[in-house]
């Protein structure tokens, strides 16, 4: 029987096999942030243990809230700071340098086929659009990662969804992963791997792959992976050129993770994609999703454009492309944070900031800080925000507000219209 791609990194990966069919798996990558690593640091150095198993194994960033807000985000900024200052620690991105981590950690060649990464962090899932196995932990999983650079997982079963069909115009990732939620349901990939393969996948970027991925999570998915090929290896390229004489060599190498075609598969799931619409949430749940057309005209308080699901420069181009000589409604308000600074400086040197800026949505260093409702765009009670994140839970965007995500692209055209609407590039031909 062959074997997913999952299950040959496990198995290349493992350093002992414990009861209950638990793996201790061999870490490439610890990624951290200023959340949730200082309450790991903290633990850690009141135990006397103060050290990591390999500086050069471990990427921090302080993303969530920057700069710091308050007192309490100082010290956690401060605490991460030092801490990789003390462990000669040297891919740290401050303040200044920082960006959304699951945005800036790709963008600097650190998720790679065949890895295995783990973080402080739901989202983590994000890195599978490279070829990897990568997930969220807690802050147990996380200590003894930092400490000795292994973690342990019970080997996932893996959901196949081949997505087959063309992609409408004015149809994103961000609506394929929305509609697949709202399929399957928030449990309905629980402590699986979600596995996306076909011709629709293969014509993705690998920005759209890693928007994909990032929402495994919120169907229960433990990683969201997509196979490595061409569009990898030319992301990559720049750090990789060195390990491989050319990019076919590379192709090569990485084409070992790809799933067996005769690897077994909890389900598989086929979907055409050809008829797919715009998608919206309306509810609470990621999985309480609608066309957008069903709810075109529900009013909006906010429009927020950014996020490590839909922070890239590809988003930000659609976004602009529909604002461009248009100012948004007087209704509401616009905020826009591009997820690193190479992001903000791409989108500066093609004139997407001015598009924005002209509009009359508000441009924000790159954070985290809107999508938790922390800072940089938080909501009043009773307020409602048109989001390009990927979390919707009553008050996730600040207390009592409500959130409705959708692609770029709908929220750009949400933000001139004054309340939800599908954009014109839907539909065009």
């Amino acid at each position: 029987m062959g074997k997913t791609i999952t299950e040959k990194i496990f198995d290349a990966h493992r350093i002992e096999e414990l009861s209950g069919g638990i793996s201790v798996l061999k870490l490439d990558a610890v990624f951290c942030h200023e959340i949730t690593t200082p309450i790991a640091i903290n633990d850690l150095s009141a135990r006397g243990k103060d050290r990591v198993f390999d500086p050069s194994k471990i990427k921090v960033v302080i993303d969530h809230v920057t700069p710091s807000k308050d007192t309490k985000t100082a010290i956690q900024a401060k605490t991460l700071r030092d801490w990789a200052r003390r462990n000669g620690i040297k891919d740290f991105f401050d303040v200044g340098r920082n960006g959304v981590c699951h945005a800036i950690f790709p963008e600097k060649g650190f998720s790679r086929p065949g890895y295995t990464i783990i973080m402080g962090d739901s989202h983590t899932c994000t890195h599978g659009a490279f070829g990897a196995f990568a997930a969220g932990v807690g802050t147990t999983d996380l200590e003894v990662g930092i400490l000795k650079g292994v973690c342990t997982f019970k080997a996932p079963k893996t959901i196949k969804f081949n997505l087959e069909g063309e992609l409408p115009d004015g149809v994103y990732a961000k609506d394929v992963i929305l509609h697949i939620i709202g399929m399957i349901g928030v449990n309905g990939a629980t402590n699986r791997i979600m596995e996306f393969t076909g011709p629709v996948i293969d014509d993705m970027s690998m920005e759209s792959r890693m928007t994909l991925c990032n929402m495994a999570i919120e169907a229960g998915g433990t990683s969201g992976v997509c196979y490595p090929d061409m569009k990898t290896v030319d992301y990559l390229w720049e750090f990789i050129k060195d390990e491989y004489k050319t990019k076919e060599d590379a192709l090569t190498d990485f084409r070992k993770w790809v799933s067996d075609p005769d690897a077994e598969y909890e389900k598989v799931i086929d979907i055409d994609v050809k008829d797919l619409e715009p998608m919206v949430t309306y509810g609470y749940k990621p999985d309480e999703v609608k066309p957008v057309s069903q709810m075109e005209g529900a009013a909006v308080d906010q429009v927020y454009i950014g996020s490590c699901t839909n922070g890239r420069i590809e988003d930000l181009r659609v976004a602009a492309s529909i604002l461009k000589g248009k100012k948004i409604s007087d209704n509401l308000r616009g905020v826009v944070s591009p997820a690193t600074p190479d992001i903000f400086k791409k989108a500066l040197e093609e004139g997407i900031i001015q598009i924005f800026m002209d509009s009359g949505f508000c441009v924000t260093n790159p954070t985290c800080g809107a999508c938790l409702g922390m800072s940089n765009g938080v909501l009043a009670p009773g307020e409602v925000c048109a989001s390009t994140t990927n979390r919707n839970f009553n008050g996730r965007m600040g207390k009592g507000g409500m959130v409705h995500l959708m692609s770029p692209a709908t929220a750009a055209a949400t933000a001139i219209e004054g309340s939800i609407k599908n954009s014109e590039l839907f539909g065009r031909k």
